[in-house]
Parts: structure tokens; sequence; C-alpha cells
């Protein structure tokens, strides 16, 4: 897939972006190169690849340390909530700011 200048153009109105020529043709190149890696990308064979949990790990022929993943502070919701101005069931009351 590649875009045209109208295209670009198209774009950057719907984003409400002003836009020169000269950057309308400069942001053209570049999306079209990011378009462009994505096709090599997607043209890649992986079939029988497994995903990786930790890409890291596979690069650096290590295995990472993990540490558990249990909750290591208390709850202080009350503390925290004490200073509010009004707070109900856990939650901070505020007023309303659209009618």
């Amino acid at each position: 897939m590649s875009l045209t200048l109208s295209d670009v153009k198209r774009i950057a109105n719907l984003a409400q972006l002003a836009m020169s020529e000269e950057q309308a043709n400069t942001a053209l190149g570049q999306l079209n190169g990011i378009f462009a890696l994505a096709e090599q990308m997607q043209a890649v064979d992986t079939d029988g690849v497994a995903p990786l949990s930790h890409p890291l790990a596979a690069h650096m022929h290590v295995a990472l340390r993990l540490r558990e993943d249990v909750a290591t502070e208390s709850n202080r919701r009350e503390d925290y909530q004490a200073v509010a101005p009004k707070t109900q069931d856990g939650l901070y009351l505020v007023p309303k700011v659209i009618e």
C-alpha cells in the first residue's frame, strides 16, 4: 500500500493539521517508508516460530529472574482519602462540571 500526496493532505485536513506543500511531500515519503517496512515484515515466514514471553531473554541467553506477582504494600486508601473534601464508598466526590 502506498499513499499519494492527496491522501496525505486529506489525512492532515482530518487531523486539523496545517501542512505546507514541502511538509506534505516529506510526510508522504516517511509514511510510504513505514508502509514499505510493514510490507517487508509481513513477507517474513513466521510459520513454526513460537511467540516469546520475554524477547530479551532470547538475545541475552540469560534466564530472567522474575519476582512473584504479589502485593507488597498495604491498602492505604483511607489514609489518602482522609484529606479529600468529600468521598463515598472509596471514591472521590467532585462537583458536576457537565450539564
